[in-house]
């Protein structure tokens, strides 16, 4: 009778232990399911952020390229050569333009607030908090928070004070035409091309970031898509 109840009880206490088990690993199968769904769900969110992004800093890259040729403009007509006046206001107005980036940074808050650690693999987690919390800022300190940088608020009065008087306007009071530039004496256009100097060295130096910056997005989109077809 002993050896029965030792063998009853035993098997009773072997199928809970059994059961306690396999519970607790379906929970954690559940969870691990869960966690990986909330992982795509973000990785996907990002992906499709930072693609917004790499438009935003496209047209920003193409803006001061832009600004650049307004650039060129001014100095053959500082230097006395003939240049199509067709559409010297766009050029006057893109010459002195800050390109501000705006940044999609709604998905990353999300990881943040769910746990960083969700993305499960190490190199990619380190890659996106990379991005948004160092390149990112590079770009966004350039166009917010160095003076520096400019380009209307320290350079168009100044230039603007100088150049005016060889102004037409029409009727509707917009810029239609600017001659006789080469007519500024010698300290007025070395005024003039020290500005302009300034404003195209800045130019070309927010442009080397954005490329860097557009390297880096693609690379981390890139492993989020590799990431996502596991």
């Amino acid at each position: 009778m002993k050896k029965r109840k030792w063998k009853k009880y035993a098997f009773e206490f072997l199928s809970i232990f059994i059961a306690v088990i396999a519970a607790f690993a379906l929970n954690n199968w559940n969870d691990n399911r869960n966690n990986r769904h909330s992982e795509q769900k973000i990785l996907t969110e990002i992906k499709n952020s930072i693609k917004i992004d790499i438009k935003d800093f496209n047209n920003n890259i193409y803006g001061n390229k832009m600004s650049l040729k307004a650039d060129s403009i001014f100095r053959e007509l500082i230097n006395g050569k003939k240049v199509s006046q067709d559409s010297i206001g766009i050029y006057y107005t893109i010459l002195f333009r800050d390109y501000i980036p705006i940044i999609n940074k709604s998905a990353y808050e999300s990881l943040k607030a769910n746990n960083l650690k969700i993305i499960s693999t190490d190199s990619l987690r380190l890659q996106i908090i990379s991005l948004y919390d160092y390149y990112y800022s590079i770009i966004e300190k350039l166009e917010y928070d160095v003076p520096e940088m400019k380009s209307y608020k320290n350079y168009f009065p100044r230039i603007n004070t100088i150049i005016y008087p060889f102004m037409e306007f029409n009727k509707n009071g917009e810029l239609i035409s600017i001659n006789n530039l080469n007519e500024l004496d010698t300290n007025q256009k070395k005024e003039i091309l020290s500005y302009l100097w300034r404003i195209r060295n800045n130019r070309k130096f927010k442009l080397g970031r954005y490329d860097l910056i557009i390297q880096v997005i693609e690379k981390v989109e890139k492993n989020i898509t590799e990431e996502l077809k596991q």
